[in-house]
C-alpha cells in the first residue's frame, strides 16, 4: 500500500496542488493548476436570501472506486495520469487489480496480461485483451516475441479505462476473456478550460533511476467556443535502469529516445450545437540499434535493428439533437503498425521480419433514453464494419491475408427502482482470406454472443451485484495452414459475484470510503492460442477463478489511502485428459 499526503481540495475556482513523489517533476503551465472542488448543501446550514446552503469540503483519494456499476472497471483519469509518471501505459495500468505485466520497462516490450489473459511471454497477445485508442483497435494478434504494439506514450492521454472480464465489452468487440483497455488522447478545451483564446502547457519529467527525460509540449487554440485545435509533441528518454539492489534490469535491451505526437481537431456547429466533427491522428516512433529480438528479454535469439512506427486515424461525427431518443455518431477509424526488424549479423529467416498490419473501422452506433413503464433504458446499439490487412513477414516467419469483420451489437442499462439490468447481445461474422504466401484459401466464421448482469442498490450505500457472459475468440490468420484450427473458435464463460459501499461521514465528518469487491469463475474451452505449451498434450481447456478488491479512504485534511488487490489461480486441461496448474497463472498481489 502506499500512502500519500495532499494539500485538502479548496471549494472555490483555483487552487494548487503540489505533491512529492518517487520522482523528481517539474510542471509548468501557462494556465495554472485548476483544483477539482466537490460542493455540496450542509445538512444543518440556514438558507441563504439566493438559495445557497453552504460549502464542505471532502475527502478524495488518488483513484474513485467504480461502485456505481456492476462491471469490473477502473478508470485512471487526468490527474493521476500525471502524478503516477509512468514511463509506459503499461506501467501505468498495472496498479489495477488484476492486471500484470510481461516486461513493462519499454514500450516495445510491455506485454499486458488481466486475470490471466494477453501477453504470455512469447507471443505479443492471446487475442484474449482487447486494446482501443480513440476508438481504433491496436494489437499485432500473435506477433512473435515483440510486445503488445502499445507503442505509444501516457502524456499524450487524458483517461484510461480498465474493464476487467467479458462483461461490459460487447460495444468493442469478441474474444474479450481478460479485459478491455480503452484510452481518449487530450482535447484542447482540456487545456483551454473550455475558453477562446490559446494556451501552451508544457511538462519536463526527470527518473533518476536510469537517467530519464522526459518532455512534453501542448498547444491549444480555440478561436472560438465552438472550434478547437491542439498540438502535443512528446519526447522520452530513459537508460538501463536498476533494481533494488543494484543490478541492471534489462541491460542489453538498449536506451530509449522516442518521439510522440499528436494532432486533434474538433468542430461544433448547428441550432444548440447539435453537430460535431472531430479528427485526431497520433503517431510513435522507436528506433532502436543492436538489441535482442526478443523484447520480453527471455530467450537469446540474437541481435537486430528495430524501427516502429505506429499511426493512429479518428474522424468522427456526432449528431446530438434536443432529443433523448438520439446522441448518434458515425466514426472512421485506421490504425497502421509496422514493426521492422533487420538481424544484425547476417541474413536470417526468423530474425529478419517485417511485419505490418493496417486495420480500418467503419462504426454506426446510437444512445436512446426512454421510458417504458417503470423502467427507465438507456439503449446504446451499433454496427462496424472492419478490414485489417496484414502482409507476410518479410522472411516468411508469419503469413499474411485480410480479415473482414462485420458486427452488431445492442446493451440496454435497465433501471427499475433500486434495481439495474443491463443485457447485453453481439452478433459477429468473419471471413478471413489467406495470402498466396500462407496457402490461400478462405473461411468464414460467425458467433451470438452476449451476457446480463445485474446490480441492486440499498439506501444506505450497499450494493450487491452479479453477472454472466459468454464470447467467441476468433480464428486468426496465424491459424489458417491447420484446416481444424481455422474453423475453431475459442469458447469463454465468465460468471462475476460482488459487493460495494460507497459513504461519506463514515468514520469522521468529511471522510469517504468506497469498497468494491468481485469474485469471478472464468472457463474456456477449445482453446487454440496455448496449443504449444504443454508437453505430452496441447491445453484443451482452462479453468480459472479469482478474488479483486478495491478500496479507497480520504480525509478532508487531504490524507488517503487506496488498496488494490488481486488473488486468482487455475487449471489447465490437456486433450489427454491432465489436469494441471495453469503456467501462465499471474501472481497474487496486493498495493
Amino acid at each position: 500500500m502506499r500512502l500519500y499526503n495532499t494539500p485538502a481540495r479548496m471549494a472555490g475556482p483555483v487552487g494548487k496542488n503540489v505533491r512529492t513523489s518517487a520522482h523528481a517533476i517539474l510542471r509548468c503551465t501557462a494556465m495554472g493548476v485548476l483544483a477539482a472542488a466537490i460542493t455540496a448543501p450542509a445538512a444543518s446550514a440556514q438558507a441563504q436570501d439566493d438559495g445557497f446552503l453552504g460549502t464542505i469540503v471532502l475527502g478524495e483519494s488518488k483513484r474513485e472506486v467504480q461502485t456505481q456499476t456492476a462491471e469490473s472497471l477502473t478508470v485512471i483519469d487526468q490527474e493521476e495520469l500525471e502524478d503516477r509518471q509512468a514511463g509506459t501505459l503499461a506501467e501505468l495500468i498495472d496498479t489495477v487489480p488484476g492486471v500484470n505485466l510481461v516486461n513493462g520497462a519499454t514500450s516495445s516490450g510491455s506485454g499486458i496480461t488481466i486475470r490471466g489473459y494477453g501477453a504470455n511471454g512469447t507471443f505479443g497477445t492471446d487475442q484474449k485483451v482487447l486494446i482501443q485508442v480513440d476508438g481504433a483497435t491496436k494489437g499485432a494478434e500473435e506477433l512473435y516475441r515483440v510486445g503488445t504494439q502499445l507503442f505509444t506514450d501516457p502524456f499524450l492521454y487524458k483517461t484510461v479505462r480498465v474493464n476487467r472480464g467479458t462483461i461490459g465489452s460487447f460495444e468493442f468487440g469478441s474474444g474479450v476473456i481478460g479485459g478491455v483497455v480503452r484510452l481518449e488522447t487530450i482535447d484542447a478545451s482540456d487545456v483551454t478550460g473550455g475558453e477562446v483564446g490559446f494556451r501552451v502547457r508544457q511538462a519536463l519529467e526527470f527518473t533518476s533511476n536510469g537517467d530519464g527525460l522526459a518532455s512534453s509540449t501542448t498547444l491549444a487554440w480555440q478561436p472560438t467556443q465552438q472550434l478547437e485545435f491542439l498540438v502535443n509533441y512528446t519526447r522520452r528518454q530513459l537508460s538501463t535502469r536498476t533494481d533494488g539492489n543494484g543490478v541492471a534490469i534489462a541491460p542489453n535491451a538498449g536506451d530509449i529516445n522516442d518521439p510522440s505526437w499528436l494532432v486533434k481537431f474538433k468542430y461544433t456547429f448547428g441550432n444548440d450545437n447539435q453537430h460535431s466533427i472531430s479528427f485526431s491522428h497520433t503517431h510513435t516512433d522507436q528506433d532502436q540499434q543492436d538489441v535482442p529480438y526478443d523484447t520480453f528479454g527471455v530467450v537469446n535469439f540474437g541481435n537486430v535493428n528495430r524501427q516502429i512506427e505506429n499511426d493512429t486515424f479518428s474522424l468522427a461525427y456526432n449528431y446530438n439533437p434536443a432529443s433523448d431518443l438520439i446522441d448518434f455518431s458515425i466514426e472512421l477509424v485506421h490504425v497502421d503498425e509496422l514493426v521492422f526488424s533487420e538481424a544484425i549479423v547476417g541474413p536470417n529467416p526468423l530474425l529478419d521480419a517485417d511485419n505490418r498490419y493496417k486495420t480500418t473501422t467503419l462504426r454506426f452506433k446510437n444512445t436512446a433514453i426512454f421510458t417504458t413503464g417503470a423502467i427507465e433504458h438507456e439503449l446504446r446499439a451499433g454496427i462496424e464494419f472492419t478490414r485489417r490487412d496484414r502482409q507476410d513477414a518479410t522472411a516468411g516467419s508469419a503469413p499474411g491475408g485480410e480479415r473482414d469483420v462485420v458486427a452488431i451489437y445492442v446493451v440496454d442499462d435497465m433501471r427499475i427502482g433500486n434495481w439495474t439490468i443491463t443485457p447485453a447481445l453481439r452478433f459477429e461474422d468473419q471471413k478471413m482470406t489467406a495470402s498466396a504466401t500462407a496457402g490461400g484459401g478462405r473461411f468464414d466464421n460467425s458467433a451470438l454472443m452476449g451476457g446480463i448482469s445485474a446490480r441492486y442498490e440499498f439506501n444506505n450505500g450497499f450494493a450487491v451485484f452479479a453477472s454472466a457472459a459468454y464470447t467467441e475468440n476468433f480464428p486468426i490468420i496465424d491459424d489458417v495452414q491447420n484446416a481444424v484450427l481455422a474453423n475453431r473458435s475459442e469458447k469463454s464463460r465468465t460468471l462475476e459475484f460482488g459487493a460495494s459501499y460507497a459513504g461519506t461521514d463514515v468514520f469522521t465528518g468529511g471522510d469517504t470510503l468506497a469498497v468494491k469487491v468481485v469474485a469471478y469463475d472464468q472457463s474456456v474451452w477449445d482453446v487454440t492460442s496455448y496449443r504449444s505449451f504443454a508437453p505430452g498434450g496441447s491445453t484443451n481447456r482452462v479453468d480459472r477463478q479469482g478474488l479483486e478488491i478495491e478500496a479507497s479512504y480520504a480525509l478532508d485534511s487531504g490524507w488517503y489511502a487506496d488498496v488494490a488487490a488481486n488473488f486468482s489461480t487455475g487449471d489447465a486441461r490437456l486433450e489427454n485428459g491432465t489436469v494441471q496448474d495453469w503456467r501462465l497463472n499471474p501472481q497474487d498481489d496486493i498495493r
